[in-house]
């Protein structure tokens, strides 16, 4: 059973930087494709962010693109998420997510694990 800990969410103005973490423990790391996710109030969760077990393939969503970087460090259990020229819109819950698969996916449902969520506020 793999746990996931997200860590690094807070309040920042609008053109800020946030970097998220999130330490996975209980299985292979190193062979689990990584996703972040996002909820905002009253909106269903979505796809922000993901890559493959080795780290060189990525995916973004379109609304994040050239803004967000998703990385790993499989020597340290870990997968980051650096958030860049934040905007109103990114305020949302953070999920880190894991599937057994090496691969990345897009879905929701493609995900075997999840991290609890770390709150991301972005004021103007």
């Amino acid at each position: 059973q793999v746990q996931l800990v997200e860590s690094g969410g807070g309040l920042v103005q609008a053109g800020g930087s946030l970097r998220l973490s999130c330490a996975a423990s209980g299985g292979t790391f190193s062979r689990n494709g990584m996703g972040w996710f996002r909820q905002a109030p009253g909106k269903e969760r979505e796809f922000v962010a993901a890559i493959i077990w080795n780290g060189s393939t990525t995916s973004y969503a379109d609304s994040v693109k050239g803004r967000f970087t998703i990385s790993r460090d499989n020597a340290k259990n870990r997968v980051f998420l650096q958030m860049n020229s934040l905007k109103l819109e990114d305020t949302a819950v953070y999920y880190c997510t894991a599937r057994i698969s090496r691969w990345l996916g897009v879905r929701a449902n493609e995900y075997d694990y999840w991290g609890q969520g770390t709150q991301v506020t972005v004021s103007s």
